[in-house]
This record gives C-alpha cells, sequence and structure tokens, in this order.
C-alpha cells in the first residue's frame, strides 16, 4: 500500500504536469485524496516542502536513469530512445513535462524550490550533453559540434514536441525522434 507522503508526491506531480505549481493548492489535493489539508500540512508544512519533495523526486527519477546506463550495453540511439520514452511515458498527451512546467514558473517559485530546479535541470542537461559526447566519441556526431549546445537543442526539441503533442496528438513527438535521430546521422 502506498503511504500518504507518497500519495501527495504523486498528486502534486500530476497537477504540476496539467496545471503548473502555482495554479496548484493543497485544497486540490485533499479533495483529490479526500483528506484534509491538516493531513498534507502534517507532511509537507508548507507548499514550498511539498515543491522541493517533487523536485528531488524528478531528481532522483534522472539520478537512476543516468546509474542505469552507465554500465549498460545499450547503443547511444538506445540510451537516448530509453531517455526520452521514460520521460514521455510519465506524460500524459494533456500534460507536460514537469520540469518544464516548474521551468515555467521559475521566476514565482519560493527560492529553495528554484535551486532544487536548477539543480534538476543541469542533471537533465547534463545526461543528454554525456550522450551527445558518446554519440561524438563514436563517430556519430562531427567532433567539430559543441555537444553542450547540441544537447540544449535536442532537450528543447524534446520538451516543444511534449508541449505540441498536448494540441496535435502522439504523432509530434514521434516526428521530433525521427527527426533528430535523422540529424544526428547525418552531422
Amino acid at each position: 500500500m502506498v503511504n500518504r507522503k507518497t500519495q501527495i508526491i504523486d498528486l502534486a506531480l500530476k497537477l504540476i504536469q496539467q496545471k503548473g505549481y502555482v495554479a496548484f493548492s493543497y485544497d486540490d489535493i485533499s479533495k483529490e485524496l479526500s483528506v484534509t489539508k491538516a493531513s498534507i500540512h502534517y507532511h509537507f508544512e508548507k507548499k514550498e516542502d511539498l515543491g522541493v519533495a517533487v523536485a528531488e523526486r524528478i531528481f532522483q527519477s534522472l539520478q537512476n536513469f543516468l546509474l542505469s546506463t552507465k554500465d549498460s550495453s545499450l547503443t547511444v540511439e538506445e540510451k537516448f530512445l530509453q531517455f526520452i520514452q521514460q520521460r514521455a511515458e510519465r506524460i500524459s498527451c494533456t500534460e507536460i513535462c514537469p520540469i518544464s512546467s516548474l521551468q515555467t514558473d521559475f521566476e514565482s517559485l519560493p527560492e529553495i524550490v528554484r535551486q532544487k530546479i536548477e539543480e534538476v535541470s543541469r542533471l537533465e542537461l547534463s545526461i543528454i550533453n554525456e550522450i551527445v559526447t558518446e554519440a561524438q566519441t563514436e563517430g556519430i556526431v562531427s567532433s567539430s559540434e559543441n555537444t553542450q549546445s547540441l544537447a540544449i537543442m535536442i532537450l528543447a526539441s524534446i520538451k516543444g514536441a511534449l508541449l505540441y503533442r498536448r494540441v496535435l496528438g502522439d504523432d509530434v513527438l514521434n516526428d521530433v525522434l525521427g527527426q533528430i535521430n535523422r540529424f544526428l546521422r547525418k552531422t
């Protein structure tokens, strides 16, 4: 059985993906879970405490991905696709990437949550950069490419495709992933 604290974090994550951090409240959580707001405050005194817990959950998920690929026999393409698939399967067509959602609300977030989102954002970018660097080492990506810039372009393309998927459907994400793979093969 899932404990209450985990349920609250799970629901907050979902609400952030649907509405954003600023737009959801403890009232939304209490109604959805059929608990009192006091029960939520017991686990997370302030909304920023819950925001930090959500950011830590995302950070842990990214770290788990990184660890799972460190000593794997996956190709660069497989690592890239696994990263995207793991992120995309956690996001329904009506939701957006939780990192993107929190980045959108960045200026409105409490300082401690902003710090955690910056940490999450750096880790996410470093994962893509590491995959692109590996692709460069294997000759898939030209040695003249700036891996950091290419990683940012790829990440921005994927996150943009996830937003467009909300409006235009799953084909948008698949098309963008296909185009990125073709681009990487041509460089």
